[in-house]
């Protein structure tokens, strides 16, 4: 840990770190020194540098006559400088959720927010899908296809849908059909999917011989029911978008992570850490416990229903990004998704 700096040091600071994140470039004496609100002299400036290095906030790259943040430099300045002064919540990323028609399917949803994200920041956004046990089933029908072919539909709370085909050796009865849908969506309506109780309640001896051999028949289409939204899911936007961004000083970083977007497992196990957490999860380079991920920042907060966490939203890039941005974003699409999972689960 790395007692506060003085005032001055804090300023040069910041000012490294944020002509850093533009340019991509070390940043100089020559860069700081006669800039607005720096009045001091070139050789202070210097000195300080020198300072801010020997401290490990700062790095000397090569010959270069300037300075890098390290992630330690990146943390304090989070921590202590520009990030504190919050962001208006970027627009985008609520207008993502405002379109009607995606108020009917999770999925749709998740991909808009995490577009919006990327869109906002230049960066990945990154948003886990909430796990299957979460959904319910919503509505079941029964068709009758042919006179020997049925097909059971089932909906869940986040606006999948499953259909199973069902073969008979004589044909169905349409009214057993009608009736068969009106029994389910009494009995497995609001249940969560995977619930051991939905055989059960598919039990019932009031049945005559032939709804009981039809519900029977039809049954597995609900007790091995399958959300689409399978845990464990990433929904990752604008990854075109960030490899088509001139980031020629972020190769390294940027394969890395494109590494681990294929190992999402690296990702999932990462993000758990802010699913636990109710608030803000920011790590930086070398904070992460992954050494493939050196070089990369995650800035993430959860999102769900009261009391109950449900995904993530992230923005994931590298250590020089703008993190009052990232941060002001992450915030408002936690805000935006759970207030729409609490419209669909609530």
């Amino acid at each position: 840990m790395i007692m506060r700096l003085s005032p001055r040091q804090e300023v040069i600071l910041r000012m490294v770190v944020e002509r850093h994140i533009a340019t991509a470039a070390p940043v100089g004496s020559k860069n700081i020194a006669g800039q607005s609100g720096m009045d001091f002299a070139s050789s202070t400036v210097r000195s300080e540098l020198a300072r801010l290095e020997q401290l490990g906030l700062l790095d000397h790259p090569h010959t270069s006559a300037g300075r890098v943040p390290t992630d330690a430099g990146y943390r304090y300045y989070v921590d202590h400088l520009g990030p504190g002064d919050q962001l208006p919540a970027p627009r985008e990323v609520a207008g993502a959720l405002a379109v009607g028609e995606m108020r009917r399917e999770v999925d749709a949803a998740i991909r808009r927010v995490a577009d919006a994200m990327s869109q906002v920041t230049n960066m990945l956004g990154v948003v886990t899908a909430p796990p299957a046990r979460s959904a319910t089933v919503r509505r079941v029908e029964v068709l009758v296809l042919q006179p020997q072919l049925v097909m059971v539909v089932a909906i869940t709370s986040t606006g999948a849908v499953t259909k199973r085909m069902f073969a008979f050796d004589r044909p169905v009865d349409p009214h057993l059909a009608d009736w068969a849908s009106d029994f389910l969506n009494e009995r497995v309506v609001g249940l969560p999917v995977g619930a051991r109780m939905i055989a059960s309640r598919l039990v019932d001896p009031s049945l005559d011989p032939r709804e009981h051999a039809f519900i029977e028949a039809i049954g597995t289409a609900l007790t091995e029911l399958e959300d689409e939204e399978a845990e464990g899911t990433l929904f990752v936007g604008g990854q075109a978008r960030f490899l088509e961004e001139n980031r020629a000083q972020d190769l390294i970083e940027i394969g890395s992570l494109m590494h681990a977007l294929e190992e999402r497992y690296v990702l999932l196990e990462l993000l758990r850490g802010a699913l636990a957490a109710n608030e803000v999860y920011l790590r930086i380079g070398a904070e992460l416990p992954d050494p493939s991920l050196r070089g990369v920042s995650i800035v993430a907060a959860n999102y769900g229903i009261a009391r109950r966490n449900l995904g993530t939203v992230s923005v994931i890039g590298p250590t020089r990004m703008d993190y009052r941005l990232a941060i002001a974003t992450v915030r408002e699409a936690a805000h935006a998704l759970s207030e729409y999972v609490e419209e669909v689960y609530g």
